[in-house]
C-alpha cells in the first residue's frame, strides 16, 4: 500500500518548470467533476422559469462559459497542489486581455442577451422603442434582437444597446395603450364646442376603445392659439399612426363645418422711419 501511495505521489517532469503526479491528476479530476455538478445545478436553477427556446439559447452561452470556468479551476487547483503554473497563468492572462479588448462589443452583446433571456424584459411580439426606433420583436438571439418596423423594414438591434439606452416596452403591460392628437384653435373660439368636436372625432374611429374613455386636455394658451390634446385608447399601438391620421382628418372636417379655425403663427411688423432732417 505504501508503495502504491508512493507511486501516486511520485512527480513526473513535463517541462523544466512543470512537474505533476498521478495524485494531482486524480484530485484535479474530482474537483472538475464536483464543479460540473455545481454548474449544472446553477444552470437548471437559472433556466427553470424560461421558455424552452430561451433555455436552449442560454444553454449554448452557458456551455462556452463552463469551459472557461473549467480552465480557471484547473489552473487554480494545480497551483494549490504545488504545481508551478506561473508561466501558464501569465500566458493565459495576456491572451484573455487581448481577446477581451478585441471582442469587447461582442461580449457586451452576448452578456446583454443573457440578461434579456433571464429577466424576460422583452418577449417575441412586444412592441419596443429604443434610440427613437419602434418595432415589433420577431426574434431574440444571443447577440442581436430582430424587430420589424411599421413600414416592414427589418430592424437589427445589438443587445448591448439595452444596457446603454432607455428601452420603452409599449406592450409589457398589455397591448392597450393611450395615444393622443394635439391641435390649436384660434383665440375667441368656443372651447366647449372644441372639446365636444374633439371627443366626437376620436370616438367615431373604429380603432379607439371606449375604456379607458377618451378625454380632452386644454394644454396651454399659446402665442397664436388655444392648444388642446385629445387622448384616446388603442388596442394596437404599433399601427397607431393610421388612427391618428384619420382622427386629424375628422377634426379638420368637423372644425370646417362649425367654423372653428386652426390658426398659423402670425407676427406684426412695425416699421419705424427716421424723420427727415
Amino acid at each position: 500500500m505504501k508503495d502504491f501511495l508512493k507511486t501516486l505521489k511520485e512527480s513526473y517532469k513535463i517541462t523544466d518548470n512543470i512537474s505533476i503526479s498521478i495524485m494531482d491528476v486524480i484530485i484535479l479530476v474530482v474537483v472538475l467533476v464536483i464543479a460540473s455538478v455545481i454548474l449544472r445545478l446553477i444552470r437548471k436553477l437559472i433556466t427553470r422559469n424560461l421558455p424552452y427556446s430561451d433555455k436552449q439559447k442560454f444553454k449554448v452561452v452557458f456551455s462556452y462559459g463552463r469551459w472557461f470556468i473549467y480552465v480557471v479551476i484547473m489552473l487554480i487547483t494545480l497551483h494549490t497542489l504545488g504545481v508551478n503554473v506561473t508561466g501558464i497563468f501569465a500566458a493565459s492572462a495576456a491572451l484573455l486581455i487581448g481577446i477581451g479588448l478585441a471582442l469587447q462589443t461582442l461580449f457586451q452583446d452576448i452578456i446583454s442577451g443573457v440578461f434579456i433571456l433571464i429577466d424576460q424584459t422583452v418577449h417575441v411580439g412586444d412592441i419596443i422603442e429604443i434610440d427613437g426606433k419602434v418595432g415589433r420583436v420577431e426574434e431574440i438571439k444571443l447577440r442581436t434582437t430582430r424587430a420589424v418596423t411599421i413600414d416592414n423594414k427589418v430592424l437589427i438591434i445589438p443587445n448591448h444597446l439595452y444596457l446603454t439606452n432607455t428601452l420603452y416596452n409599449w406592450t409589457q403591460n398589455g397591448t392597450i395603450t393611450r395615444d393622443s392628437v394635439s391641435v390649436g384653435v384660434a383665440y375667441g373660439s368656443d372651447v366647449q364646442l372644441v372639446k365636444k368636436l374633439l371627443l366626437q372625432a376620436a370616438n367615431s374611429h373604429p380603432d379607439t376603445l371606449s375604456e379607458p374613455e377618451t378625454a380632452v386636455v386644454f394644454t396651454d394658451f399659446g402665442d397664436s392659439s388655444l392648444n388642446f390634446k385629445v387622448v384616446f385608447t388603442l388596442n394596437d399601438s404599433f399601427k397607431g399612426q393610421f388612427p391618428r391620421s384619420d382622427i386629424r382628418f375628422e377634426i379638420d372636417r368637423l372644425f370646417r363645418e362649425h367654423n372653428i379655425s386652426i390658426p398659423f403663427p402670425q407676427r406684426d411688423i412695425h416699421i419705424i422711419s427716421k424723420p427727415k432732417e
